[in-house]
């Protein structure tokens, strides 16, 4: 029962979203997260290649033997 209660706040949400929204904007509105959430996940990708490759070739800072 704990676990209905649970997902019949989300089932109204969906429901009253998919009632009220015309198909076009909610595939535009999905449309436009979708691209920002692509963007910011290379932004993450780029960044974290860029640290490992950093990291294996020696470039650490203040890690010199003089």
């Amino acid at each position: 029962m704990k676990t209905m209660l649970r997902f019949f706040p989300s089932a109204i949400m969906a429901l009253l979203i998919t009632v009220c929204l015309s198909s076009c904007v909610a595939a535009g509105s999905l449309f436009s997260s979708g691209i920002w959430t692509g963007v910011i996940l290379v932004v993450v990708v780029i960044g974290l290649v860029f640290w490992l490759i950093s990291k294996f070739s020696g470039g650490g800072g203040g890690n010199s033997n003089v």
